[in-house]
């Protein structure tokens, strides 16, 4: 029902916290799994993980120094997108006994994981950058990651990955749009350092 702030709280089916239990459960029984949850919760925090990688590819690729920046401005418009939405949807987190919580979160908020939105983005756009397809691998460990954690229910990861590959594709929509190269730094915009700054691999296929 509607709470004083006029946003609806969207209820969490039964099932999905038998769901979230019974998952947990299969990936804590893997050797490692909370220990590697927990470090990649760390690097997803806020994205500044991701952020940090962008940024570090602006340093040692400076003929896609502007490419790689556009990874830094997605992950974070990501992130924030996300914390738009927890805002308004308002679902908590995971409270129930069958399920253990194993790390702090900044907010009490759960629909979508902002871990799996920031991440979706930068995978999707690293990779178009970089020319290796990291969301494969990097995406699907992130989600586990959160359900290893006990901090989201399947559907925000979910939701999460969606709201991030949907961020990462108006990312690369928008950015080389004349209204975003004008507002750039010289340094960042397209071509700026030379021809293969304005093609990245899946854009010469």
């Amino acid at each position: 029902m509607p709470d004083p702030a006029g946003s609806v709280e969207i209820p969490v089916p039964t099932g999905e916290v038998r769901l979230l239990a019974a998952v947990q459960k299969r990936l804590l029984a893997v050797p490692g799994s909370r220990q590697a949850a927990v470090a990649m919760s760390h690097v997803g925090e806020h994205a500044l993980g991701w952020m940090a990688i962008a940024a570090a590819g602006m340093v040692v690729d400076p003929d896609r120094r502007g490419r790689w920046a556009m990874v830094g401005v997605g992950s974070f418009g990501a992130h924030a997108t996300s914390v738009v939405v927890k805002r308004v949807v308002r679902r908590r987190r995971p409270d129930h006994p069958s399920v253990a919580v194993g790390v702090g979160t900044p907010s009490k908020l759960s629909f979508p994981s902002s871990h799996a939105t920031s991440t979706t983005a930068f995978a999707l756009l690293a990779g178009s950058v970089s020319g290796v397809p990291v969301a494969p691998a990097l995406v699907p460990l992130m989600l586990a990651s959160r359900l290893v954690l006990g901090v989201h229910y399947p559907s925000d990861v979910v939701a999460g990955a969606a709201v991030g590959a949907g961020c990462a594709a108006l990312t690369r929509a928008v950015w080389p749009s004349d209204a975003v190269q004008q507002v750039l730094p010289g340094a960042l915009r397209d071509g700026a350092a030379g021809p293969r700054a304005t093609q990245i691999p899946e854009e010469k296929r």
